[in-house]
């Protein structure tokens, strides 16, 4: 034991261009959900700290503004070129401190690099209006101008793309950002600080600080130099938010939980839905907001579609993804994680659901793991369907019409992504005009791109995500009316 305790590792934060402790001396304790063994310490910032990281930001961002687009780009493709050139080392961390199995920790790695790539080039075109004015000798212009410190409030799930997705659009517009990973996974945001400091951008314009959320999460929301929220976290979260950014009407970009639904049809390609639903089920191991939460297939074809896919849902390999490259899934994140959703699959059980794939815990390694999990004769306003599971386990109803399909999955007080499956153009064109989410994928697993748009409906979000729409986020809008002399419009 001893020997672990000295070899357990330590990062520090970065506020203002330099690394640090917290003056506190507290710090958090870092877990690898693999083996349930302690991997490092991070700092427990104080709340002075993090205002200490929002003051370094407010002053960065009076010169930032004032870099020109083009060169505040640069620096966000010098980003990309250092995670390519780290590759290696960050999948490894990557796995060792979230539990992803290997080619989604180097698809995530890989895809953040695209993206601060894909936000680097958008320096050159994110733009403003010229409107047509009533007025003689008068031009109307809509300026797009930065909002100013930008607050990134990171989840467990993605830690890494997830500082792509908020620093890149925040610094390419000339805003500043203070981000706060999670505590379960502090690790790679605050390695990530080091590219930052090699790339050499400026001190202050990025900061990373470790910490809880009551202390640390609570001052970003409710800091008046704070002037965009960007969260991704749970319904709670967003509404925590929501109440602290209100204190000094702070913007807020909420992206949270999620229920989506996918429709299998009676003509869909049956082998090509089960595949894309458990990819869309036990991608990152269940943790994802975009993960198919529920399904519902037509009668016609139940049987055949639950049969196949609890067979497959059976045959997925489970185990420590840092000693097999080829495990099919990992751990969920921690125990409160692992215990929440086997409660719910329980108590299904307990109401008369039947399982026909999984539905235990498994004991690896002092790990946190479930069996990827299929569970029918459930209800429609049962837990197991209406709230948010987050871990590997599908429950799955029948219908008989797709007005009933359509009416089941849009009742929900989520409305992040939606799937359907079919063959006929007119069943797609209705679920594209009738279900009430922010996306709705036909035909293919759940999996947005960085140049659509990620944004949910209801209680899955406020504003939203990636390309220009992702961009808007962080930019204000001036409009200038500028009117030419009266005596001088004749020329």
């Amino acid at each position: 034991m001893a020997q672990n305790a000295v070899a357990l590792k330590h990062y520090q934060m970065y506020i203002n261009g330099k690394f640090m402790d917290s003056k506190s001396g507290n710090e958090i304790t870092v877990l690898n959900p693999s083996t349930g063994e302690k991997i490092s310490t991070v700092p427990a910032a104080t709340r002075e700290e993090a205002k200490e990281a929002i003051d370094a930001a407010y002053e960065a961002e009076r010169t930032w503004k004032k870099v020109p687009a083009a060169t505040r780009g640069k620096y966000l493709h010098d980003v990309a070129t250092e995670i390519r050139s780290e590759k290696d080392h960050l999948v490894e961390m990557l796995q060792e401190e979230q539990g992803k199995i290997k080619s989604l920790a180097t698809t995530e790695i890989m895809f953040s690099a695209d993206y601060f790539d894909y936000m680097g080039s958008a320096a050159r075109t994110y733009e403003g209006e010229i409107l047509q004015s009533d007025n003689q000798n008068e031009n109307i212009m809509i300026a797009k101008q930065p909002i100013g410190v930008a607050a990134g409030i990171l989840p467990w799930n993605f830690p890494f793309f997830l500082i792509a997705r908020k620093m890149g659009p925040a610094l390419v517009t000339g805003n500043t950002i203070v981000m706060k990973p999670s505590s379960d996974t502090p690790n790679l945001g605050l390695e990530f600080a080091k590219i930052v400091e090699k790339v050499g951008i400026p001190k202050g314009v990025v900061n990373i600080i470790s910490g809880r959320g009551s202390v640390v999460g609570d001052e970003l929301t409710k800091n008046e130099k704070v002037g965009i929220i960007s969260l991704t976290g749970s319904v709670d979260s967003g509404k925590r938010v929501m109440s602290g950014a209100a204190t000094h009407m702070a913007k807020v970009s909420l992206e949270l939980g999620g229920k989506a639904p996918a429709i299998v049809c009676k003509d869909a390609d049956i082998d090509l839905a089960v595949q894309s639903i458990i990819d869309s089920r036990v991608d990152n191991n269940g943790q994802l907001c975009n993960n198919c939460e529920r399904v519902y297939v037509q009668e016609d074809v139940a049987d055949e579609f639950i049969k196949k896919l609890s067979d497959k849902m059976s045959k997925i390999t489970v185990g420590n993804v840092m000693k097999d490259d080829n495990i099919g899934m990992g751990p969920l994140i921690n125990q409160e994680a692992l215990d929440k959703v086997a409660g719910m699959v329980d108590r299904a059980v307990q109401a008369g659901g039947k399982v026909t794939a999984g539905g235990h815990k498994l004991n690896i390694e002092n790990g946190f793991y479930y069996e990827p999990t299929v569970i029918t004769n459930v209800k429609q306003d049962s837990e197991i369907v209406q709230d948010e599971i987050f871990g590997p386990v599908l429950p799955v109803l029948t219908f008989k019409t797709l007005d009933d399909a359509i009416e089941m999955a849009n009742d929900s007080d989520f409305g992040l992504t939606s799937s359907i499956f079919t063959e006929n153009l007119d069943n797609a064109a209705r679920a594209a005009n009738e279900l009430e989410d922010g996306e709705t994928y036909i035909n293919r697993f759940n999996f947005e791109a960085m140049n659509g748009s990620h944004s949910g409906w209801k209680e899955s979000g406020i504003g939203g995500d990636d390309g220009r729409h992702g961009i808007e986020e962080f930019l204000n809008t001036h409009v200038i009316y500028l009117q030419g002399h009266p005596e001088k419009a004749q020329g």
